[in-house]
């Protein structure tokens, strides 16, 4: 029916990560491979995911260490033993802020609101890169268009009130509100993506 929001994770080193940007990151990997490791919330993960995807398209090698949860995955990234962690903002955002972590990119295809100086990965050096999570609404097949229609368009609308949008910021989300053809164009394309 709608994609109803967009939520970028952030890539964030420790600050003894002689990296100060996402090309840096993409040297020193370079320089040594299967040496750097970064942490996910686990195998499988929107986290771990958008590393992969990373590594697969800047070509460079780390070194995966799963954990079970971005807490546990925070923790040795904030302690210095992990280099690097594709976060949520929710979690991020605070340490960031605090100078506990070093932000690098967002991996969603535009700056979010939440960190607006945080370029995208594409933006710092990985064109066509985007890892986002996203949220929709969808129905059985073979609901009736004028009923998809009609949900689309107050999802929309919906998404529109500055509280909504507010509220969607402060967790890190940026409301979308596509059409049903827009959003069946997403689906589709992030199977063949991620497959």
């Amino acid at each position: 029916i709608t994609q109803v929001a967009g939520i970028s994770n952030v890539l964030v080193v420790h600050p003894s990560v002689p990296a100060r940007t996402l090309r840096e990151l993409i040297a020193l990997a370079k320089d040594k491979p299967g040496q750097l490791n970064y942490a996910s919330a686990g195998a499988g993960s929107s986290p771990h995911m958008s590393m992969e995807l990373l590594k697969h398209m800047a070509g460079i090698d780390l070194q995966h260490i799963p954990f079970k949860g971005t807490g546990p995955a925070m923790t040795e990234v904030l302690a210095g033993r992990i280099a690097a962690l594709f976060s949520n903002m929710l979690t991020a955002k605070p340490l960031i802020e605090a100078g506990n972590l070093r932000a690098l990119a967002v991996s969603g295809p535009k700056r979010v609101t939440a960190l607006r100086d945080v370029p995208t990965v594409a933006e710092a050096g990985v064109p066509g890169y985007s890892a986002l999570q996203w949220y929709g609404v969808l129905a059985p097949a073979g609901t009736p268009q004028p009923v998809i229609d009609k949900v689309a368009a107050l999802i929309a609308e919906s998404l529109r009130a500055p509280e909504v949008r507010e509220r969607l910021a402060q967790d890190g989300a940026e409301p979308v509100g596509s059409s049903p053809a827009e959003f069946s164009a997403l689906v589709r394309s992030e199977l063949v993506k991620w497959a």
